[in-house]
């Protein structure tokens, strides 16, 4: 298997990027990991096309209350990328998170999950909710057999159409409200120097169960299903201007979720909320781990 490592001067001197990193190694392959702080973890799970640079606004203060845990997902960040598109899989990604969580002996879990850390996160939520004592809900989605919306299928085919000279850091900023600089543009386009470095990226549309026929379907309802059980604290917190993800796909999500309180949204932010709203995200999340520890 070709297996692309993104050297490490790739990665200095990032805006706002100031932590150390931690790997370990699974089937062969290295995973990056953020660990600041002390205190019950709270794993932080990125989504499409972004890495653990996403979170770089709220893990300082989450990490004054708690242990802060962020990776990135095999195929994206420091973590190294298959450059097989094949090789990627929603149960692979679902199986190194859980791997990890194991590994770290991450036990009364706050899990803060977007995009694609959603199915990821929420699916580890259901299944070992031993493991987990509350969820943090930003921008994503749960479900299978139809598509998101008309924006996102016009996302998907941007993306097929781009290939390998897709470009991770033009999408972030053209889903920022609040807008973005070019070093921050620059440093979501640092983990892909190479065509081959994308499958990660390019693979996930892929992943998402647009039809009843997808292989994702059964498996994404299941864990909506599994939610209408989940009774411990959940915060559902949605930048208001995200064309995929609107505050009603927010409030559905609230509505599902027992233990949920009411949806909130952040004004004048998008998809990426950390990005568009960092500081007043994580102040919201530190209130809810007060409020709920």
């Amino acid at each position: 298997m070709d297996v692309h490592r993104t050297p490490d001067e790739r990665f200095a001197g990032l805006p706002g990027y100031l932590f150390a990193p931690h790997y370990l190694e699974q089937d062969g392959l290295r995973m990056h990991y953020l660990d600041e702080g002390q205190g019950d973890p709270v794993l932080c799970l990125h989504g499409e096309p972004t890495w653990s640079y996403l979170y770089r606004k709220l893990v300082p203060p989450l990490a004054t209350v708690a242990r802060v845990v962020a990776p990135d997902y095999l195929g994206f960040g420091r973590s190294d990328k298959p450059t097989d598109l094949a090789w990627y899989s929603y149960d692979r990604h679902y199986a190194s998170i859980a791997g990890l969580v194991e590994t770290l002996g991450l036990r009364r879990l706050t899990l803060v999950v977007q995009d694609w850390g959603g199915p990821l996160g929420l699916r580890l939520a259901v299944e070992r909710p031993e493991l987990v004592e509350r969820l943090v809900i930003f921008n994503t989605g749960v479900g299978g057999g139809r598509p998101p919306s008309e924006a996102w299928l016009r996302f998907r085919e941007v993306v097929r159409a781009a290939g390998g000279d897709f470009q991770p850091g033009r999408l972030v900023r053209r889903s920022c409200v609040r807008g973005l600089t070019d070093e921050v543009m620059a440093a979501y386009d640092a983990p892909f120097p190479t065509p081959g470095s994308k499958a990660g990226p390019l693979a996930f549309p892929e992943h998402v169960p647009t039809e009843p026929e997808h292989p994702n379907t059964a498996p994404l309802l299941a864990v909506r299903e599994a939610l209408r059980e989940w009774r411990k604290p959940a915060l559902v917190l949605f930048g208001d201007s995200d064309p995929i993800f609107s505050p009603r796909v927010a409030e559905r999500i609230a509505e599902l979720i027992p233990g949920a309180l009411p949806a909130e949204t952040v004004a004048n932010a998008g998809h990426f909320v950390q990005e568009d709203a960092g500081e007043e995200v994580a102040g919201r999340v530190v209130r809810f781990l007060e409020e709920t520890g």
